[in-house]
């Protein structure tokens, strides 16, 4: 800032309250701050400080701890080197020459620090029990064994290693002992001390086997290694030699002993660590070992991270074992390895699909057959499987005629007519894949829908309109045969429409209407486009309305009797029925 330069000019002109002013106004605390302690204006610095400069407020008030030091107020120096926490060196320090004044300073405080400090100076002047008392009180552990071994109260040591746990304590300790030869105590307190490698060497010189086992497990790798070398010096212990190796890592020469020494049970712990990583040979040795003993799951795996894909395969077949998530996983190669051909990798993850297929695996099977390219396979698994809607979105996806087609017949098979989804689906779908002679059937099985659930004929004539439009442009292998379809379709369609023209026409010409829907019954094909109990029904309700209760009668009885199939119910209200026989007096 501007104005803090002009303050240092001032203050080398001698201006000292315009440089002040100028520090003031540019808010250059810290410099503010340096030019209070430099013209020992103390504490105006210290308020600086407080308020405005807390990051250097410590140093501050150890700058004036020293400044007080140096004019010789002692207690004043004190105070203040507590406050900046430079107490624990600076106070010893200056009371050095006053050595009753620094004692009770350092009881007073009953700082850790300080009472370490104390016991240090007292050991220094072989005052032992005064130094013992302060080392306590500072919860210097190792302090107190060193000088406890030193006065010769080895016993005293260990009662405070033992129940402090100290590590440097517990080491002081097991060194006193290995130098006494009391090599138990000594790898006890090596222990104690975590100090694995010292122990490990006391049992290799001194025969503890048994305990050397314990801590080789305990220890490093590098120790169990050492530990592990040891014992293979022993056939009886080799045992032990395979389970130290297999804990620090070396799982080849783990293996190698084991395999060598028929170690069955350390083989299976062992297999259990082995991965791709590991030396195929390894891999391959172990997994014949498991399909020896039958135990197929862990020879496939061993056998996929051995990258032997076909032969993992394989035994998943001939074991009938179910292939995993994982398990396909692992066996499937990426494009771009080099592992396999493309012909080979595709090869491979057809024969993974036919496994899962034959295992009802239908999701995983779909997923590898499309990996492998194979889009017709797996949409067929994907059809197997039910899931609508994987199913629409593979169809979408895939953008193959013969999917297409596939999903909208297994579309087909749902409850379409209750969902518009999926009969929009229907419709979208075959009309992609070209299949004009399919979606022809399908408006012809919507019509007939509309007929039997909502006797909708002016719905059911425009879905028959639609399926005559697609069946007139397919391209079929059979024109005769769609020629047939195409004349039953008009013949659907004329009938329809001659019944929906005769309900129109009987607000304006009843006569006309009612001869129409009676030369209706006689067309011997009329069950096929319109229902004749909704023909029947229609002349009962007529004959009704213009109070022709025999001629309504007729109508209602007589055809029915010829097909008792038909059930009067669905044609005709139980109201109408009632007011025909009351018209007639039944």
């Amino acid at each position: 800032e501007k104005e803090a330069r002009v303050a240092m000019l001032a203050i080398q002109l001698g201006m000292l309250e315009e440089a002040e002013q100028l520090y003031k106004q540019c808010k250059r605390y810290d410099l503010l701050n340096k030019f209070y302690q430099a013209s020992d204006q103390w504490q105006k610095a210290i308020e600086v400080a407080e308020v405005n400069d807390r990051i250097h407020l410590r140093t501050t008030y150890y700058n004036y701890a020293k400044h007080l030091e140096a004019t010789g107020e002692h207690t004043l120096a004190l105070n203040l080197y507590e406050k900046s926490d430079t107490h624990r060196f600076e106070v010893p320090r200056m009371l050095s020459e006053d050595l009753h004044a620094l004692e009770c300073y350092v009881n007073k405080m009953k700082d850790k620090t300080l009472w370490k400090w104390w016991a240090q100076y007292l050991e220094s002047q072989a005052d032992m029990e005064a130094a013992l008392k302060y080392y306590e009180l500072a919860q210097d552990y190792f302090s107190l064994v060193r000088v406890y071994c030193f006065q010769g109260n080895i016993q005293k040591a260990a009662e405070i290693a033992n129940e402090t746990g100290n590590w440097a304590a517990s080491y002081h300790l097991a060194c006193q002992y290995e130098s006494q030869d009391d090599i138990k105590q000594a790898v006890h307190f090596y222990v104690r001390a975590k100090a694995f490698n010292n122990a490990i060497r006391l049992c290799k010189d001194n025969n503890l086997d048994d305990q050397l086992m314990n801590l080789a497990l305990l220890s490093s790798p590098e120790d169990m290694v050492e530990a592990a070398r040891y014992y293979e010096k022993n056939m009886e212990q080799m045992d032990r030699a395979v389970m130290l190796y297999h804990k620090a890592g070396y799982l080849s020469k783990a293996l190698e002993l084991a395999f060598a020494t028929q170690q069955f049970a350390a083989l299976q712990l062992i297999a259990e660590d082995l991965d791709e990583k590991s030396d195929p040979a390894l891999l391959a040795r172990c997994s014949d070992f498991f399909i020896e003993h039958a135990q197929y799951e862990k020879a496939v795996e061993l056998l996929l991270a051995a990258k032997k894909y076909h032969e993992a395969l394989q035994l998943c077949l001939t074991q009938n074992l179910t292939i995993t998530e994982e398990m396909a996983e692992k066996m499937s190669i990426s494009k771009d390895s080099a592992e396999l051909s493309e012909e080979s990798r595709r090869e491979l993850l057809e024969q993974i699909a036919d496994c899962c297929m034959r295992q009802g695996n239908y999701y995983m099977a779909t997923k590898k057959y499309t990996q492998a390219g194979n889009k017709l396979k797996a949409m067929r698994a994907l059809l197997k499987s039910g899931d609508t809607e994987k199913i629409v979105f593979f169809a979408g996806v895939s953008k193959q005629r013969e999917i297409y087609i596939m999903a909208a017949n297994y579309l087909q098979s749902l409850d379409w007519r209750k969902d518009p989804e999926i009969m929009k689906n229907i419709i979208s779908f075959y009309t992609k894949g070209r299949a004009l002679d399919l979606l022809a059937g399908f408006y012809d099985a919507c019509a007939q829908v509309e007929v039997d659930e909502y006797q909708n004929y002016e719905k059911a004539l425009g879905a028959l309109t639609e399926a005559y439009k697609c069946l007139s442009k397919a391209k079929t292998r059979n024109p005769v045969e769609q020629e047939n379809k195409l004349t039953l379709l008009q013949s659907k369609m004329a009938l329809v429409k001659r019944f929906i023209q005769a309900r129109r026409l009987y607000s304006e010409d009843t006569k006309e209407a009612t001869r129409q829907c009676e030369l209706l019954l006689g067309e011997p094909d009329l069950d096929g486009a319109v229902r004749s109990g909704d023909v029947l029904g229609f002349l009962v309700e007529h004959h009704l309305q213009a109070q022709e209760f025999q001629m309504a009668y007729h109508y209602l009885e007589e055809p029915w009797k010829k097909n008792p199939c038909m059930n009067l119910n669905y044609y005709v209200s139980q109201k109408i029925v009632e007011a025909v026989h009351r018209g007639l007096g039944i």
